[in-house]
């Protein structure tokens, strides 16, 4: 093994030199979020800017990860020779010049697109990172590192304290590597919450003289991207976390399933693999052997269940198997082996670094320490957060996330992604952990937390979820190939006005058949967005059914548009926008809508700016 203690010291050296502020320096979010909205050409135009006014070689100029921002994007952190870093938000290439002009070279931030100082106090009227109201709750243990290193930088891990959980681990020895995590109180953060400690003892407990350890990267959820974020932005602690893993099982063989879906990710974690190995922290013959190799999913979701997974990764096709032989048995290449997800084995590392004893003091009795969420959806600040498991749902919609936009009123959150339930308002005060929100249908998952205003139909998103599940299922069992039809066929059956009320009873009957008969999670859990919603908002079920009405005037079937006469100035507005000319005419003339011609598409309802459109 690497003298990592060596390596440190040097880590550390270079560490100072890019947080001291003798240095001028510019980092931009280059994640995949910060690049879709538009940080490569704000990288570029920093490199024009930069070299037109003679200081390229003076400023230092990183690309670093996710530091959680989302909604602000694209993020760039500045820094003049002598004063704190400003984070400046919704950069685009128009505002570069005049931040090279007026900040790295004039040495006053430019307080217009300044979202926050990186620093403990207020700098020229800039308050605080810490006190930002989307960070101020959180607590940064898997995220610690993302936004803040250069993610492709091995000394940068190392000065921040990364491989010391290694060390420890190595001293620890495979026993009490396992106490510590049973100690720890985590449970797996891939959804199913099952202790980490304890399913590593059962891989430990196989006698074999092979064994594998799989890092789940399959992440399919709508609206999720925790582990995306962490592979972009701290691949080396997946890396540390793995090979503590493979030290207290006995594995010397490790994988990371990754969806080819991220391109980034991929090229981080190659380029962190290779570095670990280059310095001796994997694949040294010197003691511990330990092997990574990524493998490239197709992005089916069912891949996200570990049985399917393995198969994936054998060459044959994904689908689930019965259970047992379980994994820690029989598994990959019909070996013992050991599956967590990106989350629980980057948490590994710090868990290990500190100590299980004090991971455990934060979160809840039965649900220790912290959680990753993404918040997406109708909500201010859509990002990426981490906070202590039993932090209150209304904390981290309302207080971390903002709210809905727009004057609009919250009017449900999916947790747990298409696998997850609905809860509603009345539902805000309740601490979000596994036990909590299991009793009111809904799930943890793998942390997708998508915000709904008034204007969503649950029946709707209700629909929309077990299309995807339906779209998703392998079809190796019946209660879930079958049973994701059938429902989708009964939902659209409401939502188009044609309902009744025996539905109800037949979408439960189904519901409860595929969750008590399916082979695996994915057709164990799709019933749950119906079930949730149908315990939560079954008024709108009825509302459809009973009234033929869509109480959020979202399913076209149910809606008909009118113009008012009175309030209509004949802007033509909306005719323009409607794509079938059922919204006609004349210019400065009250216009119409032919019903006949009308596909309830909405499009004149958004376009009209005088309230003169109106759904009924």
């Amino acid at each position: 093994m690497a003298n990592l203690e060596t390596l440190r010291k040097s880590a550390e050296l270079q560490w100072a030199d890019f947080t001291s502020n003798k240095k001028a320096r510019v980092m931009v979010g280059a994640a995949t979020c910060g690049l879709a909205a538009g940080a490569g050409a704000v990288i570029e135009e920093f490199k024009k800017q930069l070299a037109e006014a003679g200081i390229a070689d003076k400023v230092e100029l990183v690309e670093t990860g996710c530091i959680g921002l989302c909604y602000a994007e694209p993020l760039v952190e500045v820094r003049s020779e002598g004063k704190p870093s400003v984070l400046y938000s919704k950069v685009s290439p128009s505002d570069v010049a005049k931040i090279v002009s007026e900040h790295l070279i004039g040495g006053s931030p430019v307080k217009a697109k300044a979202e926050a100082v990186m620093a403990d106090e207020e700098f020229e009227g800039i308050a605080p990172f810490k006190n930002h109201p989307m960070i101020s709750l959180q607590k940064r243990i898997v995220l610690r590192n993302c936004g803040v290193i250069d993610p492709t930088s091995l000394n940068h891990y190392l000065a921040r304290g990364g491989y010391k959980g290694l060390e420890r681990a190595i001293a620890l020895g495979s026993d009490g590597i396992i106490e510590d995590m049973k100690l720890s109180g985590i449970r797996g953060r891939g959804g199913a919450g099952f202790p980490t400690g304890v399913k590593w003892s059962f891989a430990k407990a196989s006698q074999n003289d092979t064994k594998y350890l799989i890092c789940n990267a399959d992440e399919g959820d709508p609206g999720a991207f925790m582990d995306r974020a962490v592979l972009e932005g701290d691949p080396h602690s997946v890396i540390e976390g793995m090979i503590i893993a493979g030290l207290a099982i006995g594995a010397n063989y490790g994988y990371i399933y990754v969806r080819s879906e991220y391109p980034l990710a991929i090229e981080r974690l190659r380029n962190a693999i290779k570095q670990a190995e280059d310095v001796g922290i994997l694949k040294n013959k010197d003691g511990f052997y330990f092997e990574i190799k990524i493998k490239k999913g197709a992005g089916a979701f069912v891949c996200g269940e570990e049985t399917s997974l393995m198969a994936s990764i054998e060459g044959v096709r994904a689908m689930p198997r019965p259970k047992p032989p379980f994994p820690a048995n029989s598994g990959l290449f019909k070996k013992p082996t050991n599956i967590n997800n990106v989350e629980t084995l980057a948490a590994v590392s710090s868990i290990l670094r500190e100590g299980g004893a004090e991971y455990a003091k934060l979160g809840t009795e039965k649900s220790k320490g912290t959680k990753t969420f993404s918040l997406a959806g109708k909500i201010s600040r859509t990002g990426l957060i981490e906070v202590e498991i039993g932090t209150p749902l209304r904390d981290i919609i309302e207080k971390i996330g903002g709210g809905c936009p727009d004057g609009k009123q919250f009017k449900a959150v999916q947790a747990g992604g298409p696998s997850g339930g609905c809860l509603k308002a009345e539902h805000l005060d309740t601490p979000v952990d596994y036990e909590s929100l299991m009793a009111l249908g809904a799930i943890i998952g793998s942390g997708g937390m998508v915000v709904m205003n008034e204007d969503s139909c649950m029946v709707e998103v209700a629909k929309f979820f077990l299309g995807f599940t339906g779209n998703e299922s392998c079809g190796k069992c019946v209660p879930c190939r079958m049973g994701t039809q059938h429902a989708l066929a009964i939902l659209e059956k409401i939502t188009s006005g044609k309902g009744e009320l025996a539905d109800i009873e037949r979408l439960e009957k189904i519901c409860m058949t595929m969750k008590q008969s399916s082979l695996c999670g994915l057709g164990q859990t799709a019933p749950n967005p119906i079930l949730s919603t149908l315990q939560h908002f079954k008024d709108e079920y009825l509302a459809h059914i009973n009234d033929k009405k869509c109480p959020a005037k979202v399913c076209p079937d149910l809606v008909i548009y009118s113009i008012d006469a009175e309030k209509c100035t004949g802007c033509t507005m909306c005719a323009r926008a409607c794509p079938t000319g059922a919204a006609h005419g004349d210019l400065k003339k009250p216009h119409s809508i032919d019903t006949e011609k009308c596909i309830s598409c909405s499009a004149c309802f958004q376009a009209c700016r005088f309230g003169a459109v109106s759904r009924d």
